[in-house]
């Protein structure tokens, strides 16, 4: 790999960042009201000499990323000590070539050599993202270009063959997948199960922030046009309920699309195939609002791997948290997924190779939220805007701590606030990812590991 274009890892900084949220967000059996916002800034450098620096971050989601019955503050403390053991790990990374490249060898070689307890696999990538986005940013940045317009022939050293093993890869290249992105996208509310529906459900311990608290104050506020319906996947009865409540609001609110997400929690295919035939019997207008069905089976695959052809007849069946690498995508096909739900939190990397390999089977696409604020917000979107998603992109973090992303807000009004159904592209321009960083000022202080600088 000669090219004059390839960089390799320098330096790094890992910052923390606490953001607490103003209701609420349940993933499961847990509820999230706090998170710690990874900020990772990485320099790159070419043959050259010439140096480069990145910004990648993302939210360390634990709940998320490591459902358990340890308590969260060892689980948090657990990957926060990973985040730093891959700061030197990444700084230290003797490998030079395209991002993606440098990205994959890093995942391929180095992410499973590092001890990192009992840290799960879903959670070590989760603290690796940040670095990998951070990676492609500088990349983009060192050259003067959008790092979208890199992921070609023109930039990468390798085709998708040597990641695929496939010579149906030879001479494909990323870009062949990838869209030009609309200026706009649809964006996607997502409904808490502890979030109150109607005015009888409210306690009086809600918040009094100026934002709205019930889901059709929402739906007026934000124009919005397409739900997704968080549910337990331990109580059918509860969970057809919640479907059609929220369904109803759905057709009286004139929402386009609806989506349904059991939470990893359910056992056997059967349980949710049920829940469809009656939904299609006793309601079928919602029913035919529901575009797709998120991840209703446990992360791993490999050992809960139901075949869900007859499920995936009904309506997309799309892979969320088993979907870590591409690998598992096609264990997935195999077994009757016809969907993915891309995330950047699992590496700017991953996701194209995930998005290549889906997109060439014949898999639908969605770009699913982490409550991305900040900038982890930008190449969440930006991903989607590429990918071809089956409708717009899921964005919540407005809706659980708005405030957070105010520095950004005043920068990309469009992107922070959801109006009329979409999220507004436009402001986002310049290299890596036209965060426009040095504009939003905001500052960093302290880091919590430092390596190269």
């Amino acid at each position: 790999m000669s090219k004059p274009t390839n960089v390799r890892p320098t330096a790094t900084a890992l910052y923390l960042h606490p953001i607490r949220t103003r209701v609420p967000l349940k993933f499961g059996p847990e509820v999230l009201t706090d998170v710690q916002l990874a900020h990772v800034e990485l320099d790159v450098r070419d043959a050259r000499g010439r140096r480069a620096r990145g910004f990648g971050e993302t939210p360390l989601s634990v709940q998320w990323a490591w459902p358990s019955d340890k308590p969260y503050a060892e689980r948090l403390q657990a990957m926060v000590d990973f985040s730093k053991t891959l700061a030197r790990a990444w700084a230290e990374f003797d490998c030079t070539g395209h991002p993606l490249e440098i990205g994959h060898a890093f995942l391929r070689d180095a992410l499973p050599a590092l001890p990192r307890g009992e840290v799960p696999h879903l959670a070590a990538l989760i603290c690796c993202s940040a670095f990998d986005i951070a990676l492609h940013d500088a990349y983009g940045k060192l050259h003067e270009v959008d790092s979208y317009e890199t992921y070609n022939e023109q930039w990468l050293n390798r085709d998708l063959a040597h990641y695929f093993a496939s010579d149906r890869f030879r001479q494909v290249y990323p870009d062949k997948f990838l869209l030009s992105p609309p200026r706009q996208l649809p964006v996607w509310h997502l409904v808490g199960g502890l979030d109150p529906l109607d005015p009888g459900e409210l306690t009086g311990q809600e918040p009094n922030d100026g934002y709205p608290v019930l889901l059709r104050d929402w739906i007026r506020r934000d124009g919005l046009r397409c739900l997704k319906i968080k549910l337990r996947g331990t109580d059918p009865a509860w969970d057809y309920e919640r479907i059609g409540r929220v369904g109803q609001i759905a057709l009286e609110s004139g929402i386009e699309a609806l989506s349904t997400d059991f939470n990893c929690t359910v056992q056997d295919p059967a349980v949710v195939i049920t829940a469809l035939e009656r939904l299609a019997r006793e309601h079928p207008k919602i029913y035919d609002l529901i575009l797709y069905v998120e991840q209703p089976f446990p992360y791993d695959l490999e050992k809960h791997p139901y075949p869900v052809h007859a499920l995936a007849a009904l309506k997309p069946l799309f892979m969320d948290e088993s979907a870590h690498d591409w690998k598992l995508v096609q264990l997935g096909h195999s077994l009757g997924w016809n969907g993915v739900a891309l995330k950047t939190c699992k590496t700017q990397t991953g996701a194209l190779l995930s998005l290549c390999w889906a997109k060439a089977h014949g898999m639908k696409l969605m770009v699913q939220d982490l409550t991305n604020p900040m900038l982890a917000m930008i190449p969440h979107v930006r991903l989607a805007a590429h990918a071809g998603t089956i409708k717009g992109v899921e964005a919540n973090a407005m809706q659980f701590y708005p405030v957070a992303s105010a520095a950004e807000e005043r920068l990309h009004p469009g992107l922070y606030q959801r109006r009329n159904g979409v999220l507004d592209l436009s402001t986002l321009r310049g290299p890596g990812f036209g965060y426009r960083a040095d504009e939003i000022q905001r500052a960093w202080s302290n880091p919590i590991a430092d390596f190269g600088f």
